[in-house]
C-alpha cells in the first residue's frame, strides 16, 4: 500500500514558520486546539515540530518572558525537546507504522525535503479498525 493513501495535503495542514513568534504559535494552536504543529523553513522544508510543552518550557526558563512579550521571540529560538521524524512520500507502509507508534503525526516530504503534508495516527488507526471489522464480517 502507498502511504499517499493516508496523506493530508499541506494546504489542509496548520503549519508555522520558524519566523513566526511564540505568541503567534500559541494563538494558532489555541484556535485550532492542537498541541503540536509542524514547522516549515523559508524554503518550504520540514524544520521540526513545535509543541505546547516547548512553548511552556521556554516561558518557564526565560526570565521576564510572558504572553505579552512572547511576540518578540521567534520559534527559531525556541528549543524543541522532541523530533517528529518525517518520511518520504515513497516510503513503505512499514516505515510509516514504526513512526506512528511514537508520533501523533508523521510529516511527509518529497525528495528535496519539501514538506508536502502529514499523516495522522488517527487515520491509520481508523483504517486498521475498519480492516478488522471487515474481517469479522467475512
Amino acid at each position: 500500500m502507498n502511504i499517499a493513501f493516508f496523506l493530508i495535503p499541506k494546504k489542509e495542514v496548520v503549519c508555522l514558520s520558524l519566523k513566526n513568534t511564540m505568541r503567534q504559535a500559541m494563538e494558532k494552536m489555541e484556535y485550532h486546539r492542537y498541541s503540536a504543529v509542524p514547522l516549515i523553513d523559508s524554503d518550504g522544508k520540514y524544520a521540526g515540530t513545535i509543541t505546547e510543552g516547548d512553548l511552556l518550557w521556554k516561558l518557564k526558563n526565560t526570565p521576564g518572558l510572558n504572553f505579552g512579550n512572547a511576540e518578540n521571540v521567534l520559534l527559531y529560538d525556541v528549543p524543541r525537546r522532541m523530533e517528529n521524524s518525517p518520511v518520504r512520500i515513497e516510503a513503505n507502509i512499514n516505515d510509516l507504522f514504526s513512526l506512528v507508534i511514537t508520533q501523533n503525526f508523521v510529516p511527509v516530504v518529497d525528495d528535496s525535503g519539501i514538506f508536502i503534508g502529514m499523516i495522522r495516527r488517527r487515520e491509520i488507526i481508523e483504517y486498521l479498525l475498519n480492516k478488522l471489522r471487515d474481517k469479522k464480517v467475512e
